[in-house]
């Protein structure tokens, strides 16, 4: 055999496999990228022709029903559109609200029911945020202040041919703590004062510790002096009390002092006589319209002499006249003789 003929022989064999084994993967991959072009173009025809489409979701908004001193309410309005030939079931709904990076409140709705075809539904999500648990899961989260918040709400939906989907959306804002207003009986200013009844103001002190403005439509009340209740009303009032600030209301009330006995003696004599005051203000606010309780227990309250009978060294520089202080010996000279007469002493009450 030639030296020249074996390399050419070798050379041939190797060459002609390497060639067989490119035209060999170059088939296989031409084939298999084909077959995906062919499903994807049928996917599109398919699509195009029965109409079928991702659905949407967006928060179409966020309302607060009811918010008061122990809980807030939230209804989270969610709006889905399918756009698909057939309805479309709503398999799961998870939400989370946090706030700042911390989890206020959880859950999962199942079967949440179905999008109907070509059609959109706005789908309610109820949410109870507790306070007592916010405040004793985070210290930091004080009564009267404003939080913002974040709820974020997953979809879980199944549609013909993309299968299951995840629709993910995000809503952010603010919520307040509420804190209860602080109430102080002023003083009293009696307009009419007799013995069987006497008509009179009480002069109330609101201190608004919220972080946001109040603003008073209603107050509803039942005051007791010397733990004798002296009546109770409803009192159609407006008002604003700024946030962190101070207003003040003037209430009527009527009553009969007889029936407090020596009690009123005392107050005559410019002794403090004990006061409770409970009820509720129906308010305003930013974040829609609440009801917040108001008490007060344990208060003092007293008549006060013109400014010109009180001495030098009285610094109380509170000019109104709660009794004309000149029929005031006539008038305790009056309740005496009728505390006797009711068998009660101007001292000690029986």
């Amino acid at each position: 055999m030639a030296s020249s003929d074996e390399p050419e022989v070798v050379t041939r064999d190797v060459k002609d496999k390497e060639h067989k084994e490119d035209e060999k993967e170059e088939g296989k991959g031409g084939f298999i990228d084909k077959v995906k072009d062919f499903i994807h173009d049928i996917g599109e025809k398919l699509e195009g022709a029965i109409g079928f489409g991702k659905p949407t979701a967006d928060v179409a908004g966020i309302h607060i029903p009811c918010i008061n001193l122990e809980k807030a309410e939230f209804v989270i309005d969610v709006l889905i559109k399918n756009p698909n030939p057939v309805p479309i079931p709503l398999i799961d709904i998870n939400y989370l609200i946090e706030s700042d990076g911390r989890k206020l409140i959880s859950g999962l709705i199942p079967d949440a029911g179905t999008i109907q075809a070509h059609g959109e539904e706005t789908v309610k999500i109820p949410v109870t945020l507790i306070y007592d648990d916010i405040k004793n899961t985070y210290n930091e989260i004080k009564p009267g202040s404003i939080i913002p918040y974040r709820i974020k709400v997953e979809l879980i939906v199944d549609v013909p041919v993309f299968g299951r989907l995840t629709l993910p959306l995000e809503k952010t804002g603010e919520i307040p703590i509420p804190y209860k207003p602080d109430i102080d009986i002023e003083k009293i200013k009696f307009e009419r004062f007799s013995f069987e009844e006497t008509v009179a103001v009480l002069h109330l002190k609101l201190e608004n510790k919220n972080d946001f403005d109040l603003g008073v439509n209603e107050l509803d009340y039942e005051v007791w002096l010397c733990d004798e209740s002296i009546g109770s009303a409803e009192l159609k009032e407006s008002t604003k009390i700024d946030k962190n600030g101070i207003s003040y209301i003037n209430i009527p009330i009527t009553f009969r002092p007889k029936d407090f006995g020596s009690a009123i003696w005392d107050m005559m004599r410019g002794k403090g006589t004990g006061y409770t005051m409970k009820g509720n203000i129906n308010v305003d606010t930013p974040f829609g319209a609440m009801k917040l309780p108001i008490s007060k227990e344990g208060g003092t309250t007293r008549l006060k002499k013109k400014k010109e009978d009180r001495g030098e060294d009285d610094d109380d520089d509170d000019d109104d006249e709660v009794l004309p202080w000149g029929d005031k010996e006539a008038m305790m000279a009056t309740m005496s003789k009728s505390l006797r007469v009711e068998g009660l002493s101007p001292k000690k009450q029986n």
